[in-house]
């Protein structure tokens, strides 16, 4: 697996990197040993960016993170995870789509410099790992001014002291991303996690983001190149011209024989400010045929009658 540098962060990272919230119970229970043998397959096929967050099955993907990453070697490997949401007793901000989470626990939004540092502080601890490297503030739209604010404030002084190396966002709007780049500018984001808003369906990321973000030199980690799984599955919940855009797509793989998943899977890393992806798996098997779709020869007439449609 051929590793990229990340913008300005000076981070080396694999071109894939596997996103952690399935092996949190993502929509359906991931037993823990699947979860750590996820995680070692992914490892033997040379990936070395790992995403995970606090909020991801309540602290327990972070608490497999750990356990399958801690005994490994240290500058081997570029760990990221977030801020914006406590894990704790009776948290109020309860989202329904994990599966297994810890009873009695919920998240809470805080993004408070106060917050932020305990969040930070928790998540080590859960991981039982000495460092993060890079740390997305989660979700800033949920409450802008604080975040990019107090909790950019907390982020450059983990930097500053070496804690972390890199300051991110995970973000699914790349409106609320270019505007804190904006707003942040040479003190705001190394690097910005963007989910579902550059790939084969949406690549409303290139309108102002993608361009602002190269010219920043500030890297961008694609997630969500699968749309939440429709491209993978027919989408009769999508909306008309969701639908209508797959129809158009299967239709062009067909015709060139490119597995549309391969097609999706490479998309996002053509453009110069996407130099890795992160994607989500809850078994090896799946991380697995990800990596292979990476290698996929994808004959450029394909391309090019992408770029026509």
């Amino acid at each position: 697996m051929r590793s990229v540098e990340l913008g300005r962060t000076g981070l080396r990272v694999s071109r894939l990197g596997l996103g952690l919230a399935s092996i949190g119970g993502m929509f359906a229970a991931v037993p823990e040993s699947q979860a750590i043998a996820t995680i070692d397959r992914a490892w033997d096929l040379g990936i070395r960016l790992f995403d995970t967050a606090p909020v991801y099955g309540y602290g327990l993907s972070e608490q497999r993170a750990g356990l399958a990453l801690r005994g490994r070697p240290r500058d081997r490997f570029v760990l990221c995870s977030k801020v914006g949401r406590l894990i704790e007793p009776g948290g109020p901000d309860i989202q329904p789509i994990w599966a297994e989470p810890p009873a009695g626990l919920g998240p809470r939004l805080d993004y408070s410099y106060g917050a932020v540092m305990r969040s930070f502080e928790e998540s080590l601890e859960r991981m039982g790992i000495d460092r993060i490297d890079i740390l997305h503030i989660h979700d800033p739209d949920l409450d802008y001014l604080t975040a990019s604010t107090e909790a950019l404030r907390a982020l450059t002084e983990l930097r500053g002291r070496g804690t972390i190396r890199a300051i991110s966002l995970g973000v699914n709007h790349a409106d609320v991303a270019a505007r804190f780049l904006r707003d942040t500018g040479s003190a705001g984001p190394d690097c910005i996690l963007l989910a579902g808003r550059y790939s084969l369906l949406d690549q409303s990321g290139a309108d102002e983001l993608l361009p602002l973000c190269e010219k920043l030199g500030v890297a961008v980690i694609a997630a969500g190149v699968f749309q939440g799984g429709v491209l993978a599955q027919s989408a009769p919940q999508a909306a008309p011209e969701v639908v209508r855009r797959i129809d158009r797509l299967r239709e062009l793989s067909r015709r060139y024989d490119v597995p549309l998943l391969a097609a999706a899977v490479q998309f996002p890393l053509a453009h110069p400010a996407v130099p890795t992806m992160v994607v989500g798996a809850r078994s090896p098997q799946e991380i697995t045929e990800v990596a292979a779709w990476m290698d996929y020869e994808i004959p450029s007439a394909f391309w090019d009658a992408l770029d026509r449609r």
